[in-house]
């Protein structure tokens, strides 16, 4: 048990509390409001001064790739020089150069590439993060990979949230066989080891047609596993409304989606996360996130860290380009990289501050809450909470 005080300023993230008070027992919230009107109850129990900082929600990353080897500097060279993404991956790199790298490297190698992504993510106040497999393809590496996923959901202290990519039919594999392989093996195998709380399929050229996706998501749904997609980036497939039509949790990416997708993910409560990073890297158009949220849609922005399409280890960068470029104001970009977010992982306790949510929060080194989407390259972040307890710096 704990109140927290000298909080200049607290954001929810949905309403702006002054000289705030946080009172915290068991991990979570039990009551947020001013400083001067701490209940009776509360009174009584140990406090920590945060020197009048301001307090925002912990981040929560909702699409990131943190667990491969290698890179793909030569690639980012090549694109730099007019080549394209599509161009470069049929001619055996993008993908192909992270599956030979990731398949290499033994697991611990991995867990501690993995581990190292995520500590950076953590000094910038990101409390949890989804973590996708995709880089193996074969039924053997992607277990392979998930249970190096399950590592470091288990090593802390950020949460992890372990999702199952089927990213492309793996190089010499009949496609038939492999989609067999995947529903009728590795889907269940998933399941029943807990090694997943989600599916995602990567729908596009170069990856799985409609009619594929909606097999594996099928698959994915009858399993007990929550279902999301890569959708509509380089090529409109219909993938999006696929997903909402599911009860999909998320449909990602969406710089190719229409105003029809939107309205069938409003209707349907599936959330659309953003990635602004890939887009700019791959000089793409950052999706209109604007028109997304008047449409109602339940708008998530994500750092979609990855080796080929997005080297971003900073979700504050992320949004502060769906703030330059895709129309959020900066009140709504904090939404869509906590409270948001958290809904596109189905884990609707994470990102906010309010009572029966988790304590997890960024101290700001600042009395102004929103300093650190102000400042590009440096968010000034003083400290950062886990359940009530201090996990960066270390104590």
């Amino acid at each position: 048990m704990k109140v927290f005080t000298g909080i200049s300023q607290l954001y929810t993230p949905f309403r702006r509390v002054e000289g705030a008070a946080l009172a915290v027992r068991g991990g979570e919230v039990c009551w947020v409001g001013p400083e001067a009107e701490i209940p009776e109850e509360y009174r009584g129990w140990p406090r920590e001064d945060l020197g009048g900082r301001g307090v925002l929600p912990g981040l929560v990353d909702a699409h990131t790739h943190l667990v491969y080897a290698g890179s793909r500097l030569e690639e980012y060279l090549r694109r730099a020089r007019g080549e394209s993404y599509e161009a470069i991956l049929e001619s055996g790199g993008g993908i192909h150069a992270t599956l030979r790298a990731t398949q290499a490297a033994s697991d611990d190698q991995l867990l501690d590439l993995a581990r190292r992504r995520m500590r950076l993510l953590l000094a910038d106040g990101v409390t949890a993060v989804e973590v996708k497999s995709g880089y193996g393809l074969t039924v053997e590496q992607e277990l392979r990979l998930l249970r190096v996923v399950a590592r470091l959901r288990a090593e802390g202290p950020c949460r992890v949230v372990p999702t199952l990519l089927l990213h492309a039919v793996p190089l010499g594999w009949d496609r038939g066989a492999y989609l067999r392989a995947v529903t009728e093996e590795l889907i269940p195998q998933v399941a029943a080891d807990g090694l997943a709380e989600a599916v995602d399929v990567f729908c596009d050229r170069g990856g799985f047609d409609l009619h594929e996706t909606t097999g594996i998501l099928q698959a994915a749904a009858e399993h007990g596993l929550q279902v999301k997609a890569h959708a509509e980036q380089f090529t409109w497939t219909g993938a999006a409304r696929l997903v909402a039509e599911l009860g999909g949790l998320s449909a990602d990416h969406l710089e190719l989606s229409t105003p029809e997708d939107w309205r069938v993910l409003a209707q349907r409560g599936t959330a659309a996360v953003v990635l602004p990073g890939a887009a700019v890297v791959l000089r793409k158009p950052v999706p209109w996130a604007r028109a997304m949220w008047d449409a109602g849609v339940t708008v998530a922005v994500a750092t979609d860290h990855n080796p080929g399409s997005s080297p971003l280890c900073s979700l504050w960068i992320a949004l502060q380009l769906a703030v330059a470029l895709g129309g959020l104001t900066v009140e709504e970009a904090l939404v869509a990289g906590t409270a948001n977010a958290a809904r596109a992982l189905g884990k609707p306790t994470l990102g906010r501050l309010e009572p029966g949510s988790t304590a997890d929060f960024v101290v700001v080194d600042s009395a102004s809450a929103l300093d650190p989407l102000y400042w590009w390259g440096h968010p000034g972040v003083h400290s950062v909470y886990v359940g009530g307890v201090r996990v960066y710096p270390h104590q």
